[in-house]
């Protein structure tokens, strides 16, 4: 018999956070390692939108993808956002992106491929000095998202 309570642990819920729209340059391919394909995808703008604040994405950050196989990418964001307040907020967002082999060959192409066809699921992370998001460096956040040809969106969550 234990003499732990496990039922007390209630289990996590989300809450929505934001909705993201991130602009996407052509990727770079660095070529073959033995993990995979490296690519390296330029962020280029976009915006956020939450509950009481907005941002837009800043350019100059990457997508460090590695596509391990025909079905599987890891992807690695990082970007700044800066809202309408002046507050900056970094991000990490770490990713993994699976579909059949068809549908990874047109996605990788820079194609269009149906949402529903790829399972985009992310977990990002936050940094800012921000007072009124300064919150979210303390949380976690999960996310799901969908690739098209020029932009990537995404929708987070707070884990409450």
């Amino acid at each position: 018999m234990s003499v732990f309570d496990f039922d007390a642990i209630s289990a996590p819920a989300l809450e929505h956070f934001a909705d993201l729209r991130v602009e996407v340059g052509a990727p770079q391919v660095l070529g073959g390692t033995p993990r995979g394909l490296r690519r390296v995808v330029p962020i280029t703008g976009g915006e956020a939108i939450g509950h009481g604040w907005r941002a837009r994405v800043l350019p100059g950050g990457c997508d460090f993808q590695l596509i391990v196989s025909e079905t599987l990418s890891e992807l690695d964001a990082r970007y700044a956002l800066e809202t309408d307040a002046g507050d900056l907020i970094y991000v990490q967002n770490q990713a993994v992106r699976s579909a059949s082999p068809e549908a990874m060959t047109r996605l990788l192409r820079g194609e269009p491929v149906d949402p529903s066809q790829v399972y985009f699921r992310c977990h990002p992370r936050f940094e800012t000095t921000s007072p009124s998001l300064k919150w979210i460096t303390d949380r976690m956040f999960t996310g799901a998202g969908m690739r098209h040809p020029t932009e990537v969106v995404m929708r987070f969550y707070t884990l409450v």
